[in-house]
């Protein structure tokens, strides 16, 4: 009869060793350094988003404004004939404007936005305007009227273009 001897063993620790967990930290850093880039850009994207969706949102009330006056919808009192029927400022487009006078000679009051939205990119509502009058190359504001708006961010979008030229 044979009998066989076994070298003593200490029961197995259930566990990681240490170079498992090494190995797995390494793994998950080189992980997160790959994806902090791509969330930078993912909310840089969602900025871009923001901003040329509030930029079309505006645009499309000084438009509505400057159909509602080309129509005579906004009482003729109101506009001043320099600006050719554009808004003179964007808290016109938000306060409101008085209507064509009824039969009982009320106005209604026209608003054509409920806020003025903030800049994604400045995080504050300081747009730059632009007039009618005004040469399109040019930054600052004529102050006559407003025939548009865009970014007073001076930093650049992710195609290399300036938010300010949007």
């Amino acid at each position: 009869m044979r009998v066989l001897i076994r070298p003593f063993r200490p029961e197995r620790q259930r566990g990681f060793t240490l170079i498992e967990l090494v190995v797995a930290a390494g793994i998950l850093a080189v992980l997160a350094m790959g994806i902090i880039p791509v969330a930078k850009v993912a909310s840089v994207r969602a900025d871009e988003i923001e901003l040329s969706r509030t930029l079309r949102t505006v645009r499309m009330a000084i438009d509505a404004y400057h159909e509602a006056a080309e129509a005579g919808e906004i009482d003729p009192d109101f506009i001043e004939p320099d600006h050719e029927n554009y808004p003179p400022d964007l808290e016109a487009l938000v306060d409101g404007v008085p209507g064509p006078r009824g039969p009982d000679g009320r106005a209604p009051v026209l608003r054509f936005l409920r806020r003025l939205p903030t800049d994604p990119m400045t995080g504050r509502a300081d747009w730059m305007l632009r007039s009618y009058q005004d040469d399109p190359g040019r930054l600052s504001w004529g102050g006559q009227n407003v025939y548009d708006i865009r970014s007073a961010s001076p930093r650049r979008a992710l195609d290399g273009t300036l938010y300010r030229s949007w």
